[in-house]
């Protein structure tokens, strides 16, 4: 690419949605055309718009009063991987069963679709799956330019990832409003956050809610701990606990929850549940009464905060202007309060998540707050 302009480039959205999606779109847009004149397509539905060829043109006011705006304006899929597309094979094809799913790799076919547009670079949005297959991408020629995405927290590379902060803006201000409950009728409420493998959104929403009790998937907890624990605050006169449970979290020795498991997703099993056989297990072992509570996707949802509007308004520039300048597939990142980048094969197939001494969780401990164990 070194010494030829990029004169188009695309933009997609890909994974789960996410509070600031829309407001990554605005500052990609606004500055290709604002200071480049740049041509800007916008692909529908993360990599299915590739594999389906649907696109848009995008000009400066499709992308106006969005940035407060929750979710993506393009659309998002979490299934398509363009490398593994599920295709039904014919009734009755010699040696297959009627109605069995084979899958195609149909990159190749997406590297067309912009070739015959013209498009000269991407901009993927998105987490690790995202990212693994834009580095996929990226060794069968084509210029990407990665931006991190995920209210869980847990992309390697960058020390924060937006829609975290909504994400657990919207968990504490839930755990705030269950501890009037939990209070009121002397109970045991545990509270199921999202955040697949790492427990981000669960020790930072915990310590903000001020929770008793947080487990997390990288501290494996024994229940015989956590029944001690608020057994012994009823006996100090702590008439209630919160628990704050991570979807990951796991008993020592045992395994995570597994709500569903779903075959030839890029994800297999979808965790959740935790909650339930928590409030089950700690009633039955102390007398306590126990509710669960799992917040799910709201925690997806809504305006993004002040804080990722700014954190994605950034990364979207960031991303033009380091592609501008003739850098290719690499992932924006913020580093100790530095906006940089690193390659995207360094972050494929890896998850960052939450280091048993890190600050917050010492912190936790030192005000009494447990992890069962």
């Amino acid at each position: 690419m070194a010494g030829k302009r990029i004169r188009s480039i695309a933009v997609m959205t890909g994974g789960g949605d996410c509070p600031g999606l829309n407001a990554v779109i605005r500052a990609v847009v606004k500055t290709a055309i604002n200071r480049y004149g740049l041509e800007v397509w916008g692909v529908q539905d993360g990599y299915l718009g590739l594999i389906e060829n649907r696109m848009e043109r995008l000009e400066y006011n499709d992308v106006s009063n969005i940035l407060t705006v929750g979710g993506t304006i393009l659309g998002t899929s979490n299934v398509a991987n363009p490398f593994r597309f599920p295709s039904p094979t014919r009734s009755g094809a010699a040696g297959q069963d009627k109605g069995s799913i084979q899958y195609k790799d149909v990159s190749d076919d997406c590297v067309r679709v912009l070739e015959a547009r013209g498009i000269e670079a991407l901009i993927c949005i998105g987490g690790d799956g995202t990212m693994a297959t834009a580095a996929q991408f990226a060794q069968k020629g084509l210029t990407i330019m990665g931006v991190p995405k995920t209210i869980d927290n847990d992309l390697y590379g960058t020390d924060v990832t937006f829609g975290f902060d909504t994400a657990v803006t919207t968990a504490a201000e839930a755990i705030d409003k269950v501890h009037t409950t939990a209070s009121s009728h002397h109970r045991v409420m545990i509270v199921e956050v999202m955040g697949r493998y790492a427990g981000w959104i669960a020790l930072h929403a915990g310590v903000a809610g001020g929770a008793d009790v947080i487990l997390i998937p990288e501290i494996p907890y024994t229940p015989a701990k956590i029944c001690e624990y608020v057994l012994g605050r009823s006996g100090r006169g702590k008439r209630f606990s919160i628990i704050v449970a991570a979807e990951g979290a796991k008993a020592k020795g045992g395994q995570m929850v597994v709500s569903k498991r779903i075959a030839g997703s890029p994800d297999p099993i979808r965790l959740g549940g935790i909650g339930p056989r928590l409030a089950d297990e700690i009633a039955e072992c102390t007398g306590l009464e126990c509710r669960a509570v799992i917040l799910g996707h709201v925690q997806r949802g809504g305006t993004p905060t002040p804080y990722d509007r700014i954190l994605a308004t950034n990364f979207g520039h960031t991303a033009l202007e380091l592609l501008m300048k003739g850098l290719k597939n690499h992932l924006v990142v913020l580093k100790d309060g530095r906006y940089s980048s690193i390659p995207l094969a360094r972050v494929a197939g890896r998850t960052k998540t939450v280091p048993r001494n890190h600050t917050l969780v010492r912190a936790a401990i030192a005000v009494g707050t447990s992890f069962g164990v």
